[in-house]
């Protein structure tokens, strides 16, 4: 009860300020909102209340923003109805209302309204409509005043009716047509509804679902096809190569990696956790001598660049040896999001020992085979990567 004075008062001081003029000319950021957020949250029949009184600034509405006749009317209504005492004072204020057609200020302003008489005007929203609907077999519409006022008079009678049962407070009544329009109670009115809702849903859900695999499905598929390309440039640059150990049962064009890559890393002191993640980099080229990483690549397609420049960053802190040159792999919509990552001060601070650079997806396809016929050793790579 206190918060429902305090909210009361909010209004209150709210209205008078605008209709003395003192409120100012633009209610963004205003006591108004708070007053609506305040209403908004108190149970879930009121959320949407606030939804016609935010700034749309692409379409304008609601023009209470913009027009200074428009807020004066709307100060106006709102000072009228705190002060109403009477039935038909309210619904002459809310017509008033109604005919001025302020553009985004419908029905919804009832919910502010009801607030301040709570037995005699109920809330409005989507789910209320459908409620009401299927409660009374009607086809009001959201966003109408004259379904509102139709809507009202129903509730209202019915509710009288049933007096012995529900609260003088409309809002209980329009709680329970809430229930019904979301769903949570079934009548017969609203089951067929519930049941297309529902299969919708599900629709929906199952459209989702496939979508999402077909773009894992595609991620990896590419993701997999950047690693044969640099497995297959690493062979004929003479190193061998070594995929993630979690991959080497993939295969690319017929050719399995677990036949085109070792499974050996060098000895490199560090402790098996540490290990364990950089055989989880995405490819390395090792010297076929000395058996040394001398090139490490991380092919970010949707992953977590940061969390893959670490897996480097561990490799490079673990080599006797800082001849290692390291590599992000990711498409060209991820430039921008790669090279921010790179400037990091953690990274860019070592980079004598921690020599990272960029190279796209496009550019490697393009130049794969050239790479491979011409490439000398790993600097080659320098012709197509970023730094």
């Amino acid at each position: 009860m206190k918060a429902f004075r305090a909210i009361r008062r909010g209004v209150k001081d709210t209205v008078d300020a605008i209709a003395s003029g003192t409120f100012g000319n633009d209610f963004r950021g205003s006591p108004l909102e708070v007053v609506l957020m305040a209403i908004t949250e108190q149970k879930q029949v009121f959320e949407g209340a606030a939804h016609p009184f935010y700034w749309k600034p692409k379409l304008r509405i609601p023009d209470i923003y913009e027009n200074d006749a428009n807020q004066q009317k709307f100060g106006a209504f709102l000072h009228a109805c705190l002060n109403a005492t009477r039935e038909d004072q309210l619904l002459d204020e809310i017509s008033r209302l109604a005919a001025a057609n302020i553009k985004g200020l419908g029905p919804a302003v009832a919910s502010i309204v009801y607030f301040l008489h709570p037995t005699l005007i109920p809330p409005f929203n989507t789910a209320i409509v459908n409620g009401f609907n299927a409660l009374f077999g009607a086809k009001q519409k959201l966003g109408s005043w004259p379904s509102y006022f139709a809507m009202r008079e129903t509730i209202v009678q019915a509710n009288a009716a049933h007096r012995a049962l529900l609260s003088k407070d409309l809002g209980a009544f329009a709680g329970l047509l809430f229930e019904l329009g979301s769903g949570r109670i079934v009548v017969a009115g609203n089951a067929d509804n519930i049941l297309q809702s529902l299969q919708e849903r599900a629709e929906k859900l199952a459209q989702r679902r496939h979508q999402q695999v077909l773009d894992e499905a595609q991620a990896e598929s590419e993701h997999t096809q950047v690693q044969h390309m640099l497995i297959r440039i690493g062979r004929a640059l003479g190193y061998t190569a070594f995929v993630a150990r979690n991959d080497r049962h993939r295969s690319c064009h017929g050719e399995s990696f677990s036949l085109l890559t070792t499974t050996t890393l060098p000895d490199l002191q560090a402790t098996s956790e540490v290990m364990d993640t950089i055989s989880l980099i995405d490819v390395l080229w090792l010297h076929p001598d000395s058996g040394d990483i001398v090139c490490a690549f991380e092919i970010e397609k949707s992953t977590s660049i940061y969390s893959g420049i670490l897996r480097m960053k561990d490799l490079a802190r673990s080599l006797p040896k800082r001849e290692c040159h390291f590599y992000l792999v990711a498409p060209e919509k991820r430039e921008q999001e790669v090279m921010a990552q790179m400037k990091r001060p953690a990274f860019r601070d070592n980079a004598d020992d921690f020599p990272l650079g960029y190279i796209s997806f496009n550019l490697l396809k393009q130049h794969c085979d050239a790479l491979c016929k011409f490439g000398e050793n790993m600097d080659i790579l320098k012709k197509i990567a970023r730094f």
